[in-house]
C-alpha cells in the first residue's frame, strides 16, 4: 500500500508500507501495484491512478470502516493475482471470498470497484491530454487525426489552399447526440467526475507544496462526494432528464471548444496554405454544427410528443442565451476603450447611440454602450423565446433580434472597428469566439431531428384517408396503388384532415408534432428543425407518406398543383440487411419522381440518407453488417452521381463495435471513395457521449478528428488506375464470399437454433438491464422475448456485460476458415491467405474492420462469460450454445492472428492493450458478483417472493461498473 506525501508529486510512487487495519489512513489504497521508476512516458498515468486509488481507499476506510476496507483490499489483491499471474488457486479464493460477502458488504465492494473504473477513466483521459501537449511542446510532427496532419497530407498530394477553403464553405460535419438506454451515469456523478478531472489536470502545473496539498484535499473531498452520492436513479429517466443531461455537455465543452476549434483550424489553413495579398485571415462559415435527437426521436418511444419537442428547443435556447449573455456581460467589462484614447468607426458610434445606456460615465466608451445594447436585445430575444430566469437585468428595454444574423452583424461592427483602430488584439480573446458561437449555434443551439417509424405513418394516413372517404383501407393496398394514391393527393391543394372529424389518438398526436415543428422553425429559425428521419424504410411509399403528412401540416408548400417548397428534408433510414440491399432501388425511385426532383433542387440538390449499424448487425452479424453497409454506400454514390444529386450519408453508429462503434477517424477514412464528399452526420450515443465530450480537451480533440477525417476522406486523391481497380474488385469479391459465409453462421445460431433466445435471456443480464432507470425508451419495441423485437442497443449492451461482446466478432472465424479450407489445394489456400493479408494492409475498409474486431476480442473473456452461461438452468442447452460460441471465438481469434501475423491482441496499440489488461483485475469481482446477485434475484422471483431491493441495487451497480470499465459497450 503506497504512502504518499501530498506535498510532492514525485512522492506518488513512494515505497509501499503495511496494509494492516491499524495503519495510517493516508496509507490506504485501492490501486495497482507500484510501477517501476524509469523514463516510462506512461509513468504519470500510473501515478495518477495510484493517487486516485489511494484517495478512494481513504474514503472507503473512513466511510465504511476498517473491516469493509480490508475485505475490498483482499478481494483486489486476489483478483490481481488471479488475472495477472494466472494463478488458478487465486481464482478459487476469489470465488470463495465473493460468495461469503454479506448484503451490505456486497454493495460496498461493488461501489468500490465501480468507482475505481470511473477514476481510472479520468486518469486515462488526462494522460491523453498530457501526451498530446507533450507532442505539441516538443514540436513533434503532426499526428494522424489532427487537422494539421490532414492539411499536410493534402498539400503533399497537390490539393491547393483554395480547394480546401472552398470545400469547407460547402461542407457539413455534424455529430448528433442521441439518448439511448445504455447511459448508466447520473448527471450528479458526471458533474463530480468533471471536477475530479479538473483537479487531476491541475496537478500537471507547477504547484507550490501548499497548493499541491490543497489540490489533494479537494480531490479527496470530491471522491468522498462521489461515495456519498447515489450512483443509480430510483425513478425512470424522463425525456426532460435526457435533455438536461445532453445540455450539460454544451456548457462544459461545445459552446467554448467548438468556436475555438474553428479558430485553430483557420490558423492551420493559413499556415499550411498562406494566401497572397490577403489582408484578413481565413474565416469560414459554420461547417461543424451540432445535432440532437433528444426530444424529437419518437421511434419506439411513446414519451416523445409535441410537448417534448417544444421543451427541448426552449431549454436548448435558454442554455445558448445564458452563454451569450454571460459573454457579452464579460466583454462589457473588458472593452473599456475610450474615444479619448483611440478612434472608433462611425458604424460603432451609431450602434452605441442606439444603446439604452445613457450614463455620462460611459459617454466616451462606445464599445461598452454598444455591448449594453446588444445585451438588452439578447435578453429581449431570450424572453420572447421562453427564457424566464435571466440572471442580470438589462439596463433598459430594447427590440429583440429577429434572427441570429442580426446579432452577428452587430458583433461584426465591434470587430471591424477594433481591427481598424489598433484593437485587433482585443478581438481574439473573447469577441471572436462569441461571434463565431452565434454563427454556429444561432438561437436554437442544436438542430433537433425528428424520427418516427414508417408503420406509424401508414396508420395515420390510413385514418386520414378513411375519414376523408378517399380510400377505405389504405394499408391493404399494394405498393403500386399506394404510390399512385399518394402522388395524386400531393398534386391536390386540398387537405385530407378536417377539424370537424374525430381521429385516433395516434393521428392527432402525429399531426400535432408536425405542427409543432412548423412553429418551432418559425420561432427559433430554420436550422432548429430541418430533418425528418423514417425508421424501417422499406418502400418508396414510406417516403411519400411523410411528404403528404408535411403537406397536411403546412410544412410542404403547394402552388396550384405544384410542390414548391419542403421545409423538412425526408430522410430514409435503412437498417436491416434486406433494407440495405433495397436502399439504392428505393432511392432510384425517389430521385426519378418529377415532384421530388423539384423539392431536392430547392435543398441545393442535396439528399440525405441514413444508414443503421445496430439493427443490421443484430440482423446479420458483424461481418455482413459492415459489408452490406459498404455495398449500399457504393450503390448510392453511383446512383446519386447519375442523378446529379449530392449525397449526404448519416451514419447511425453506436458505442460498441457491434453497433458501428470504434474510432471515428479510422471509420470515416475507411468509407468507400466518394461517400463522404464533405457531407457527413453521425450519431454519438449512450455512455460514449460522456467518454468523448465530458472532458473539454478530449471533446475538442474528438471534434477535430471528425473534421480531419472528413478533409482527408473527401479531398485526398484516389489511385484510380486499372491495376488498383482490379485489385479492389478482387478484394470486394472475396469480401462478398466471406460475408455470405459469416451471415449463414450468425443466422444459424441466433435465429435458427432452437433455444438460443432462452439462452440469451438467461445467460445475460438483459432482463435486469430492462429494469434499470437508464433511459426513457423501452428496451424492446414489443412486449415479447423475440430477438427480432428487441432493440439493438440493449442487445449489444447485454453481451458486453457478460464479457462475450458477441455482436462484434461472431461469424468471422467460420467465414475465413471455411473459405481457406475450401481452396481445394495447398497452393490455392496459400494464395487466398495472401489475398486476405493484402486486404488487411492495403484496403482501409478491411483494416478498420479487423482493428475493431481486435479491440473487441481483447475485451472478451470466455472464463468470465462461462459464469454467465452457468445461469442457464438447462445444462444441455447451456453446453450446446456456449460450446458453439467458444468454438467460434477460438476460430475467430486464430483467423485474425493468421491474417495480421500477430498472436497478441492489440499488438499495434500497446497502450490500449495495457489499459484493458490492467482493468480486468478490477472488472472480475464486478462480473463475479453480478452473476451471484442475478442468481439470488432470479431465485427469489421464481419462488414468487418480493425481490430484495438491495440485491436489485447491487445488480444495477455492477452493470454501471462493468460499463465504466469497458467504456464502449453501449
Amino acid at each position: 500500500m503506497a504512502t504518499t506525501n501530498p506535498t510532492k508529486r514525485s512522492a506518488r510512487s513512494a515505497p509501499s508500507t503495511s496494509r494492516s487495519a491499524g495503519a495510517n489512513p493516508a496509507a490506504t489504497s485501492i490501486t495497482p501495484s507500484k510501477p517501476a521508476r524509469g523514463a516510462d512516458k506512461d509513468a504519470p498515468l500510473k501515478e495518477d491512478i495510484r493517487l486516485l486509488g489511494r484517495l478512494l481507499g481513504e474514503v472507503l476506510r473512513e466511510q465504511e470502516g476498517d473491516e469493509v476496507f480490508e475485505v475490498v483490499e483482499t478481494i483486489r489483491q486476489t483478483a490481481v493475482r488471479f488475472r495477472r499471474e494466472s494463478d488458478a488457486k487465486a481464482g478459487a479464493e476469489l470465488d470463495k471470498l465473493l460468495k461469503k460477502l454479506t448484503r451490505d458488504q456486497t454493495n460496498s465492494v461493488v461501489r468500490a470497484f465501480s468507482y475505481f473504473s470511473h477514476l481510472a477513466n479520468i486518469a486515462e483521459d488526462q494522460h491523453h491530454n498530457r501526451r498530446r501537449r507533450a507532442h505539441l511542446l516538443a514540436g513533434s510532427e503532426a499526428q494522424p487525426g489532427s487537422v494539421a496532419y490532414a492539411l499536410s497530407r493534402l498539400d503533399d498530394a497537390g490539393v491547393s489552399g483554395a480547394q480546401v477553403r472552398n470545400f469547407l464553405k460547402e461542407a457539413l460535419v455534424s455529430p448528433v447526440l442521441t439518448a439511448h438506454p445504455t447511459e448508466v451515469q447520473r448527471k450528479s456523478i458526471l458533474d463530480a467526475e468533471r471536477e475530479i478531472a479538473r483537479l487531476v489536470a491541475e496537478r500537471d502545473l507547477p504547484l507550490t507544496p501548499r497548493e499541491l496539498r490543497h489540490n489533494t484535499e479537494l480531490l479527496r473531498a470530491r471522491i468522498a462526494t462521489l461515495w456519498q452520492t447515489r450512483m443509480l436513479r430510483y425513478t425512470k429517466l424522463t425525456v426532460a432528464d435526457e435533455i438536461e443531461n445532453a445540455l450539460s455537455y454544451y456548457r462544459t465543452t461545445f459552446l467554448r471548444e467548438l468556436p475555438a476549434l474553428y479558430e485553430d483550424i483557420e490558423a492551420e489553413i493559413d499556415s499550411q496554405f498562406p494566401a497572397r495579398g490577403k489582408s484578413r485571415p481565413t474565416e469560414l462559415p459554420p461547417y461543424v454544427q451540432m445535432g440532437s435527437w433528444i426530444g424529437g426521436d419518437r421511434d419506439g418511444n411513446p414519451n416523445v410528443n409535441a410537448g417534448t419537442m417544444q421543451h427541448a428547443l426552449q431549454r436548448q435556447s435558454t442554455v445558448v442565451f445564458d452563454y451569450y449573455l454571460e459573454e457579452v456581460h464579460t466583454l462589457g467589462a473588458e472593452l473599456s476603450i475610450s474615444t479619448l484614447m483611440v478612434d472608433a468607426s462611425p458604424e460603432l458610434l451609431a450602434l452605441a447611440a442606439t444603446s439604452p445606456d445613457h450614463s455620462e460615465h460611459r459617454a466616451d466608451e462606445p464599445y461598452r454602450r454598444a455591448l449594453i445594447g446588444i445585451y438588452a436585445r439578447l435578453a429581449a430575444t431570450a424572453r420572447a423565446l421562453g427564457a424566464i430566469n435571466i440572471l442580470r437585468q438589462e439596463v433598459g428595454a430594447a427590440a429583440p433580434y429577429e434572427t441570429p444574423e442580426q446579432c452577428v452583424a452587430e458583433l461584426d461592427v465591434l470587430v471591424s472597428s477594433l481591427q481598424a483602430h489598433h484593437g485587433a488584439a482585443l478581438v481574439k480573446p473573447r469577441l471572436a469566439g462569441l461571434k463565431r458561437a452565434v454563427e454556429i449555434f444561432g438561437f436554437h443551439l442544436a438542430t433537433l431531428d425528428m424520427r418516427q417509424s414508417s408503420d406509424i405513418h401508414e396508420r395515420v394516413l390510413a385514418d386520414l384517408f378513411a375519414k376523408a372517404q378517399v380510400e377505405a383501407d389504405y394499408a391493404a393496398l399494394n405498393e403500386e396503388r399506394k404510390i399512385a394514391l399518394l402522388l395524386g393527393e400531393l398534386s391536390r391543394p386540398r387537405l385530407l384532415h378536417s377539424p370537424y372529424l374525430e381521429y385516433s389518438e395516434q393521428t392527432d398526436s402525429e399531426l400535432s408534432i408536425l405542427r409543432a415543428a412548423r412553429e418551432i422553425r418559425r420561432r427559433y429559425g430554420e436550422r432548429a428543425i430541418r430533418n425528418y428521419i423514417i425508421s424501417h424504410t422499406e418502400t418508396l411509399s414510406d417516403l411519400l407518406e411523410v411528404l403528404l403528412l408535411q403537406k397536411e401540416t403546412g410544412l410542404l408548400h403547394i402552388e396550384g398543383n405544384q410542390l414548391r417548397e419542403l421545409e423538412l428534408m425526408v430522410i430514409p433510414l435503412f437498417e436491416t440487411i434486406p433494407d440495405l440491399r433495397c436502399a439504392a432501388e428505393i432511392m432510384r425511385g425517389w430521385l426519378s419522381l418529377p415532384q421530388v426532383k423539384g423539392l431536392i433542387a430547392k435543398h441545393g440538390k442535396l439528399q440525405e440518407v441514413m444508414l443503421g449499424y445496430s439493427d443490421s448487425n443484430k440482423d446479420g452479424g458483424f461481418l455482413t453488417s459492415n459489408w452490406e453497409l459498404y455495398k449500399a454506400e457504393n450503390q448510392l454514390v453511383e446512383l446519386f452521381n447519375e442523378a446529379g444529386v449530392k449525397l449526404r450519408l448519416f451514419h447511425g453508429r453506436g458505442g460498441t463495435v457491434g453497433r458501428g462503434g470504434g474510432p471515428s477517424y479510422q471509420a470515416i477514412l475507411a468509407q468507400p471513395p466518394g461517400t463522404v464528399n464533405g457531407q457527413i452526420r453521425l450519431t454519438e450515443q449512450g455512455e460514449i457521449i460522456a467518454s468523448k465530450f465530458a472532458n473539454p480537451e478530449i471533446g475538442r480533440r474528438n471534434l477535430e478528428l471528425l473534421v480531419a477525417a472528413t478533409l482527408e476522406a473527401s479531398l485526398m486523391p484516389t489511385n484510380a488506375d486499372d491495376k488498383e481497380a482490379r485489385k479492389l474488385a478482387e478484394f470486394e469479391r472475396v469480401m462478398e464470399e466471406l460475408s455470405e459465409r459469416a451471415y449463414r453462421a450468425y443466422r444459424n445460431l441466433v435465429y435458427e437454433t432452437p433455444g438460443f433466445t432462452d439462452y440469451f435471456f438467461a445467460a445475460t443480464p438483459i432482463a435486469e438491464i430492462a429494469q434499470l432507470n437508464i433511459g426513457s425508451r423501452p428496451a424492446s419495441r414489443k412486449a415479447t422475448q423475440r430477438i427480432e423485437d428487441l432493440r439493438a442497443i440493449p442487445w449489444g449492451f447485454s453481451w458486453g456485460q457478460c464479457r462475450l461482446l458477441f455482436p462484434g466478432w461472431y461469424g468471422f472465424g467460420s467465414a475465413v476458415s471455411g473459405w481457406l479450407e475450401d481452396a481445394g489445394n495447398a497452393k490455392e489456400a496459400a494464395r487466398r491467405l495472401a489475398t486476405l493479408r493484402a486486404m488487411c494492409k492495403e484496403w482501409p475498409f478491411f483494416a478498420a474492420l479487423l482493428s475493431n474486431m481486435d479491440m473487441v476480442l481483447s475485451k472478451t473473456d470466455l472464463a468470465v462469460a462461462s459464469r454467465y452461461a452457468g445461469l442457464v438452468a438447462d445444462r444441455k442447452l447451456r453446453n450446446a450454445i456456449f460450446g458453439r460460441i467458444t468454438d467460434e471465438h477460438e476460430r475467430t481469434s486464430a483467423m485474425l492472428s493468421t491474417i495480421t501475423g500477430s498472436k497478441e491482441r492489440l499488438a499495434a496499440n500497446p497502450l490500449l492493450a495495457r489499459s484493458i489488461k490492467n482493468r480486468f483485475a478490477y472488472l472480475d469481482p464486478l462480473n463475479h458478483l453480478q452473476v451471484e446477485l442475478i442468481k439470488r434475484h432470479r431465485a427469489t422471483v421464481a419462488a414468487k417472493r418480493t425481490p430484495e431491493e438491495r440485491v436489485q441495487r447491487g445488480i444495477h451497480l455492477t452493470i454501471n461498473g462493468v460499463a465504466a470499465g469497458l467504456r464502449n459497450t453501449g
